[in-house]
């Protein structure tokens, strides 16, 4: 009796469940069936565009989502042989069409090729500033994945394939067509003051050059002052930086700028220059801690610390890589140029180096900001090059005013991910209405750099530049308004976004005759001259000896009103 009891009972509990799930299915069959009801469901909002329409329940299309938003999705519909989800969002109800939505965050970016509005470098990796190589202006790339989407649907970083090569793209310089990507910014305005300037001196076609704004960026805990006045100091006076301080203090000073790696002097020995360039390293000047201890006494002080690195000018990375640098033909060897030894601009190489030395002094030492010098080919080889004497080792058959913005673009590109702003040093020439022979535009570097630094230096001028009647050195007030005012501010004006100006004075006595003594009043006139012409974003100090008895001379001129 007792077996029979636990078998009807065991039955009884089989029974039981088989119509527990009956009931269960008929229920669910019957959402299914009236109206497409469906349990409520996580989706994300995908297409290949960066917004996607919503529409009323009449299916009247009345708003935009942006693609990437996360949704719970319910009722299932049909309008017109197309099957829409209805779903909430920002307390409305709309419906979404079934072919913009996804169930993976992998499946939300749709577009399957895209072309390329600003030539772009290729990155071998996406946590990397290793150089695969370069994409041009109007080229398509077939997109592989993305990495994250930003606010505004937007993909930061696509995985690309092109010729063959698979690499990482930033999607700002992508669009979805290719007659987009071969269009310039303001085509039929302002790009044309560039395109008719064409290329004069062999530095490259101004009409080649990219003019599309470049966001600046501003960062909350790295606040750039409104205007920096600035002393600098080279590597061999760090360990006097506690004067420094304290006549930057005394005077109206409030930057620093540090010298991390010039020609044949490097200040401290970098990881970077380890892996790049042992001659850096084993010849740096100032030990990893003293050069660290000296930077944290800047900050500490209150000062905002800039740090100066000269690019392609650089004779120990020649000497450690010869075959990236400028080859004399005669002699296949690094051709000698006044001494020193240039690295090519073209090479990616030496952008790896210079930008990977930046990163790593921002994060270790905590610069506010990288000062990029010498960013241009040597000047006054232009004969050289016509008569084939020299070879640039011009991978890419780029013009020197490409390479020479490019690399402002891709070093801004990785050093604003670490919170730091970005210089570049151009020469005074650079203003005027050509591409320069050395590869230096005006307005092609501002429109990128969050800072340009020109250096007019009143003494490498010729003696009566401009049609002076005196020597231009001897009225620092006259010459410096008149660049400022007739080319700065215009080239400023061609372009979309324009770099703070802040430019380098001279802080030395004139070299040539007649033999001026730059004096407080001397320093005073230039600063003033630059300020009336409406270049207020600072100046920069330049000594090459950084001479505290100078500077201590011409201190009062520092800290007045313009």
């Amino acid at each position: 009796m007792r077996k029979i009891r636990i078998g009807r009972v065991l039955i009884f509990l089989v029974a039981a469940i088989l119509v527990s799930f009956a009931c269960f299915t008929l229920i669910i069959n019957l959402f299914k069936g009236v109206g497409n009801l469906i349990t409520s469901d996580k989706m994300f909002v995908a297409s290949s565009n960066l917004t996607v329409p919503l529409y009323d329940m009449n299916f009247n299309e009345v708003d935009k989502i942006t693609r990437g938003t996360e949704l719970i999705v319910s009722d299932k519909t049909t309008n017109n042989e197309k099957e829409y989800y209805k779903i909430k969002y920002n307390k409305n109800e709309y419906y979404i069409s079934v072919d913009n939505l996804v169930k993976e965050e992998k499946d939300i970016v749709k577009e399957k090729e895209m072309y390329v509005r600003s030539s772009l470098t290729l990155y071998e990796d996406i946590n990397s500033i290793k150089i695969k190589g370069l994409v041009e202006k109007g080229e398509k790339v077939e997109v592989l994945g993305y990495d994250e989407l930003n606010s505004d649907g937007s993909v930061d970083v696509y995985k690309v394939k092109y010729n063959d090569q698979e690499g990482y793209v930033y999607g700002k310089y992508l669009v979805n067509n290719h007659e987009d990507s071969i269009k310039n910014y303001d085509e039929e305005d302002s790009y044309q003051i560039h395109k008719k300037r064409g290329d004069s001196w062999g530095g490259g076609d101004a009409g080649s050059l990219d003019y599309y704004p470049y966001e600046k960026p501003k960062f909350e805990d790295n606040v750039m002052p409104s205007e920096v006045r600035s002393l600098y100091m080279n590597a061999g006076v760090v360990s006097s930086v506690d004067e420094y301080i304290k006549l930057a203090k005394e005077s109206g000073i409030n930057a620093i700028v540090v010298d991390i790696k010039d020609n044949t002097s490097p200040g401290y020995p970098a990881n970077a220059m380890k892996e790049y360039s042992i001659t850096n390293y084993e010849k740096a000047i100032n030990s990893y801690e003293n050069y660290k201890n000296a930077i944290k006494k800047i900050k500490d002080a209150g000062l905002y610390v800039i740090g100066r690195i000269t690019v392609f000018k650089d004779s120990y990375y020649s000497k450690d890589h010869p075959e990236d640098t400028i080859l004399d033909t005669a002699t296949g060897k690094s051709y000698n140029h006044d001494g020193s030894y240039w690295p090519s601009a073209f090479n990616r190489d030496v952008w790896e180096f210079n930008v990977s030395l930046a990163i790593e002094s921002v994060k270790e030492m905590g610069f506010n900001e990288i000062q990029f010098d010498y960013v241009r080919f040597p000047d006054r080889v232009k004969s050289l090059e016509d008569a084939g004497k020299i070879d640039y080792n011009n991978t890419y058959d780029e013009t020197k005013a490409q390479a020479i913005q490019r690399f402002v673009m891709y070093a801004c590109d990785e050093i604003h991910k670490y919170g730091a702003y970005v210089s570049i040093d151009v020469f005074g020439e650079s203003a005027h209405t050509y591409v320069t022979p050395y590869g230096q535009y005006w307005p092609a570097i501002s429109n990128v750099a969050d800072v340009i630094s020109g250096m007019p230096y009143p003494d490498h001028f010729g003696k009566y530049e401009y049609g002076f009647k005196e020597p231009v050195w001897t009225i620092p007030y006259d010459l410096l308004y008149l660049w400022g005012d007739e080319f700065v501010m215009n080239r400023q004006s061609e372009i979309p976004t324009p770099a703070i100006v802040r430019t380098w004075i001279q802080a030395y006595d004139a070299i040539k005759s007649p033999y001026v003594t730059y004096d407080a009043d001397m320093v005073s006139k230039e600063i003033q001259g630059l300020y009336d012409a409406g270049l207020t974003g600072g100046f920069i100090t330049w000594n090459g000896s950084s001479s505290l008895t100078k500077y201590k001379e011409i201190s009062s001129a520092f800290g007045k009103e313009y």
